[in-house]
């Protein structure tokens, strides 16, 4: 799945866009996730997201003064979160969609603007069967922008949450 041109600050990409996309139901504009360029199966992920001036979600938050809405940060990171559940999967059981449970300790130190890019660590704090408690933050040049546990479950997609 390495990705030559999938570079981003010296780390080669782990799973692409397209990858990405075979993992996640998500689809832009509402895909947070760029590429992973870090996974330890069943420990933490680590992926990346460029913020750039053509998202749409800048036309509104807020004009003249854009910044990226704290929810859609928090949602980058329940999508890491996700992919790090799903590659832990087996191939045949991937075809799963997680669904959010819950957000605790969220948190937001910095504001996230057009040119930055996000990095989005993620980890698992615990394990039961389909259910994932993971913890994440979001970094931009280093200093956290937010953080927040997380509470998912994974459901196969033929069954209701």
């Amino acid at each position: 799945m390495t990705n030559a041109a999938g570079e981003a600050a010296g780390r080669p990409a782990i799973l692409e866009a397209d990858g990405i996309q075979r993992l996640l139901p998500h689809r832009p504009p509402f895909l947070f996730v760029d590429r992973v360029v870090e996974h330890e199966r069943g420990k933490r992920l680590v992926a990346l997201k460029s913020v750039t001036m053509g998202e749409p979600f800048f036309a509104g938050h807020f004009p003249g003064h854009p910044v990226m809405p704290g929810v859609l940060v928090l949602e980058a990171l329940a999508q890491a979160a996700a992919l790090l559940a799903l590659l832990d999967l087996s191939e045949e059981k991937r075809q799963r969609v997680t669904y959010l449970m819950g957000i605790d300790a969220a948190r937001f130190r910095r504001t996230v603007v057009p040119g930055d890019r996000l990095e989005l660590e993620v980890s698992v704090v615990r394990n039961k069967g389909a259910v994932w408690k993971t913890r994440g933050t979001a970094r931009v040049d280093g200093q956290v922008a937010a953080e927040a546990e997380y509470l998912a479950m994974l459901v196969e997609l033929d069954s209701k949450p």
